[in-house]
């Protein structure tokens, strides 16, 4: 499987560059940035034969037969629909979109080609999750609720490495997205009931610094998700499921129960690497010619939910 990553040498892009350096059979042929001299350094860097800062370059290669966009948020929803019109299976980084109007047609275009394209939803693919998922399907567990934080110190426009980025985050496309489809995919349920509150507009970066939502699903299961830019301290999303048989904690790919002692996730999947997991999954599904889990069929859930969610705030 030949690979395409663009944005390659950004935050994610490299932890995708490891993810299929990890994976027999899987390589990547071309990389595609912004700025050529930095790019062509990082390919060469990384032992990529071919680098361009036009993706259209390289999805006119025959040596490309997927593409993995690690790039800014707002390109998401065009660089996915260009990807399937040029013929290439394609996973973004979430959200797949940052309006409901772009995802809903990137699901048309999905639909139209017949292509893989996923969403890299990667809390499905955290084996902290996968645990609890597991049990859920098995009759174990029952979600009671589930409580996240997610924190960062981010007062001015930075990436996860603490580098100037062009573009920038938002606390509701991006981040809640990472909770909204997990907690509607452990619960196997769309939210029924939705609120949602966010504090002041930053003056120069024009999103909102802090937010609150809540939401609930029909079998009465709650989530309460808390989100900063303002956090000076440890960063990162932190789970919390409150169960009727237990509490879990879920740390990224770490899991430990109430009192905080660490379960042993040993033998719940091949890797203990989320995005490793995630990479797998998309190339599995290509070679396999099935819809992947977290198809853009599947994701576009949490992406209704993220606009009702919106619609609060505009509210």
């Amino acid at each position: 499987m030949r690979i395409c990553i663009a944005g390659a040498s950004g935050a994610f892009g490299m932890k995708h560059m490891d993810a299929i350096a990890a994976i027999e059979g899987a390589e990547v042929t071309s990389v595609v940035g912004t700025k050529i001299d930095a790019i062509k350094e990082f390919a060469e860097q990384r032992g990529v034969a071919h680098f361009t800062t036009d993706l259209a370059e390289s999805l006119a290669r025959e040596d490309v037969d997927a593409v993995i966009l690690a790039t800014p948020t707002q390109m998401h929803a065009a660089q996915t629909i260009q990807c399937l019109e040029a013929g290439k299976h394609v996973m973004s980084e979430i959200p797949m979109a940052d309006n409901i109007e772009d995802a809903r047609k990137v699901v048309e275009i999905k639909n139209k080609t017949g292509l893989v394209a996923m969403a890299g939803h990667t809390r499905r693919f955290n084996p902290s999750h996968q645990w609890i998922h597991n049990k859920v399907l098995a009759g174990e567990l029952t979600i009671q609720q589930m409580d996240v934080q997610t924190y960062f110190f981010r007062r001015s426009n930075k990436n996860a490495l603490g580098k100037a980025r062009s573009w920038t985050d938002h606390l509701l496309w991006h981040h809640a997205c990472h909770t909204v489809d997990l907690f509607q995919y452990q619960t196997g349920e769309t939210a029924t009931k939705v609120q949602a509150m966010q504090g002041p507009i930053h003056p120069e970066l024009g999103i909102a610094m802090d937010m609150s939502i809540g939401m609930k699903v029909a079998n009465g299961a709650l989530c309460t998700l808390s989100l900063s830019f303002n956090n000076d301290g440890p960063f990162g999303t932190f789970f919390r499921y409150i169960c009727d048989n237990g509490t879990y904690l879920a740390r990224y790919d770490d899991l430990y129960d109430g009192n905080d002692n660490k379960i042993d996730l040993t033998g719940v999947a091949v890797s203990n690497n989320g995005i490793e997991l995630q990479d797998r999954e998309f190339i599995t599904a290509i070679q396999e010619g099935r819809d992947p889990n977290s198809c853009v069929t599947q994701a576009i859930d949490a992406m209704e939910t993220l606009h009702r969610l919106e619609q609060c705030l505009e509210d």
